[in-house]
């Protein structure tokens, strides 16, 4: 299994470079989408995926847990998102819902980016591979999806990621060596 690394424009540029985070709202939007993962090997798997945002975090409270990730790794911030209340859900296949708790949305030339993280991994792609490496870290799931004005678009997920700060950038390190895209996103509520 190949280890990927990435370094995500969309993930944790809190306090790295000029963004726009909505304030706490209270309006409710559900997006529904297919994650979809192929393997080097042409192997393909999908599921139906929901994400629920009931607020989006506000500015503040972003450059706070930014510093916090800066400042004090990934352990440091888990610990930070423990008392943040849910900004909604994401659930994929027929698994539970599962609480995120940071959701940060920018303004792109295209309509918005939504950072959505949850403090658990979703699922561990590959774990049951012969070889799999260890799960221990990888401790959070992240979803970037871009929306247009129409309110459909596409995105990635990470459904079990390390977060780190390396050389002045946020980097997530999926757990899976295949990226999980999000197709046919579209906003139902």
């Amino acid at each position: 299994m190949i280890l990927r690394q990435t370094a995500r424009t969309g993930v944790f540029t809190l306090a790295v470079s000029t963004m726009v985070v909505s304030l706490a709202q209270a309006q409710t939007e559900t997006f529904t989408a297919t994650a979809a993962v192929k393997s080097a090997a042409a192997a393909t798997a999908s599921a139906p995926i929901t994400i629920v945002i009931e607020r989006k975090t506000a500015q503040a409270d972003a450059d706070r847990l930014a510093e916090t990730l800066k400042t004090g790794g990934a352990p440091a911030l888990r610990k930070a998102l423990a008392g943040v209340p849910p900004t909604g859900t994401v659930q994929l296949g027929g698994g539970a819902a599962t609480p995120t708790k940071l959701t940060i949305e920018r303004t792109t030339d295209k309509g918005r980016l939504l950072t959505i993280v949850a403090d658990q991994p979703l699922l561990f792609l590959g774990a049951s591979v012969p070889g799999a490496k260890p799960k221990e870290g990888y401790d959070f799931a992240i979803i970037d999806i871009e929306i247009d004005a129409k309110g459909g678009g596409a995105g990635t997920l990470a459904p079990a990621a390390k977060i780190a700060f390396k050389q002045g950038t946020f980097v997530v390190e999926d757990y899976g060596a295949e990226l999980v895209r999000l197709t046919g996103v579209k906003k139902s509520k």
